[in-house]
């Protein structure tokens, strides 16, 4: 029976899921027997723990690896690099270097992301563990940004000074560290603080699941209502609101296409590619989107009107 924190049902029913990446080397060192299927042979094994339909890596049988995500990243990356040079030049823009280190650090997860997901790196190894649990820690760090922005927009603290810079920051540094090393601790078992699992194929861990699927979900909603309080209670405007919603629509629509969508292309394609491009595409849609938002709502330059007073 699956129980909260558990990771088995999502490592073997959701084509590349990027976690299992350290629930593989866990159960390698472990309880190898548990890795059957597809996962038998680390050298040829998709990302999973022993999924119903994973993509080969790379040189496997023909393999391209997750060829369609890796194209989606590297097209992600340059769209990401334009916004935050356009961001860049907003010299008059609220929360403009805020925003611009959330844009940067997705465009860090984008590399990381092609590496970890992209069946490219042999399952176990050292460096696809220390890749994922990277982009684990960039991604609960990434969510903190996000919601220090919604914050930011409020004015409590002046923005792009110290004052709010300094406090964002090592709140950032904590959860990447944080994430970081309970990432590690999964995969290599350092101190069994937070591994081996108990049973081994139930893939368990429950701050692992937290900071990577619960902490996600509860900074998208607040900073979503937090900017929705602000264009409405204290800009009333209107069109911004859209922007804002519609990027909740795609963010929803990301994670959809990852859960539910990836195993049915897995499988209606071979294993040839699954829904992870799709997902990356529609995120990086909504960072597009709310980059548009945060345009809406501030001033490019000091002579212009914008919407904060």
């Amino acid at each position: 029976m699956t129980q909260f924190g558990d990771f088995e049902s999502l490592c073997s029913q959701v084509p590349s899921y990027t976690w299992c990446n350290l629930f593989y080397r866990q159960l390698l060192d472990e309880n190898p027997k548990t890795l059957v299927g597809s996962s038998a042979k680390a050298t040829s094994a998709p990302v999973g723990v022993n999924p119903e339909c994973g993509i080969p890596r790379v040189n496997t049988g023909g393999s391209l690896g997750n060829i369609a995500d890796v194209i989606a990243c590297g097209l992600s990356i340059f769209i990401i690099a334009a916004i935050i040079v356009h961001a860049g030049r907003r010299k008059a823009a609220v929360g403009r270097t805020e925003i611009r280190i959330l844009f940067f650090i997705y465009l860090a997860t984008l590399p990381l992301q092609l590496l970890t997901t992209g069946s490219l790196l042999q399952q176990g190894s050292t460096a696809l563990v220390a890749l994922t649990a990277i982009h684990a820690g960039l991604v609960a760090t990434l969510f903190w940004w996000l919601l220090g922005n919604a914050i930011v927009a409020t004015q409590i603290v002046e923005d792009g000074t110290l004052s709010s810079i300094i406090p964002l920051s090592i709140i950032g540094v904590f959860f990447f560290i944080a994430t970081t090393y309970i990432s590690l601790d999964v995969a290599l078992t350092l101190t069994h603080t937070f591994g081996p699992s108990n049973p081994p194929q139930a893939l368990t861990s429950v701050p692992l699941f937290v900071l990577t699927s619960i902490w996600p979900g509860v900074a998208a909603l607040i900073y979503l209502g937090l900017m929705l309080y602000i264009v409405i209670g204290v800009l009333n405007e209107v069109r911004p609101v859209w922007y804002y919603v519609i990027s909740a629509i795609l963010f929803i629509l990301s994670q959809l296409a990852y859960f539910l969508l990836s195993k049915v292309i897995c499988q209606g394609s071979s294993a040839k590619v699954d829904g992870s491009f799709i997902a990356t595409l529609l995120e990086t849609a909504t960072v597009v989107v709310l980059y548009v938002a945060w345009r809406s709502i501030t001033e490019e330059d000091w002579d212009n009107d914008g919407y904060y007073p």
